[in-house]
């Protein structure tokens, strides 16, 4: 989610390529089939450049994470009995969690906009963190009733 997040600031924010609503539905799909922030940015390539502007983002996201992984993998294999390296491993998981929690505030006042957005964004939320319901489950689900919502408002 942190990565979603900086992908999110820069495309949307500052760079202004995609809108905020069209980013959170590559967000939508990329949830559905995988690693979300790499098929958000495939997303987005491909929103701006086609087949070619996919893949180069493809790679342009998976390359630099490889290389990174690669290298801390092995330095963490070599260094791994270190105390000060476990301890300092344990103090970045605070600030993980705040990423993503900074990441769920911002889209949420951006995107929940009325009583029923509310609603089906807890409903969701709960189904997840309570009921462990699978993702993809109630992303369906929540396609559905979004769309009986539109319907509904539409009408009246």
């Amino acid at each position: 989610m942190a990565i979603v997040a900086l992908t999110e600031q820069v495309v949307v924010q500052e760079k202004q390529w995609v809108s905020a609503e069209e980013f959170l539905h590559g967000l939508a799909f990329g949830q559905i089939i995988g690693p979300f922030s790499l098929n958000t940015c495939t997303f987005v390539g491909y929103r701006l450049r086609g087949v070619i502007g996919g893949i180069t983002a493809a790679t342009a996201f998976l390359l630099p994470s490889f290389i990174m992984v690669t290298l801390l993998a092995w330095a963490y294999l070599q260094f791994k009995h270190l105390d000060v390296l476990k301890r300092s491993l344990q103090a970045t998981n605070p600030v993980i969690v705040a990423l993503i929690c900074s990441v769920v505030l911002d889209m949420g006042r951006k995107q929940i906009t009325n009583w029923s957005k509310g609603v089906l964004a807890l409903t969701a939320c709960l189904m997840v963190a309570v009921v462990n319901a699978p993702i993809a489950l109630v992303l369906l689900a929540a396609v559905f009733v979004a769309f009986g919502l539109a319907l509904y408002e539409r009408e009246n």
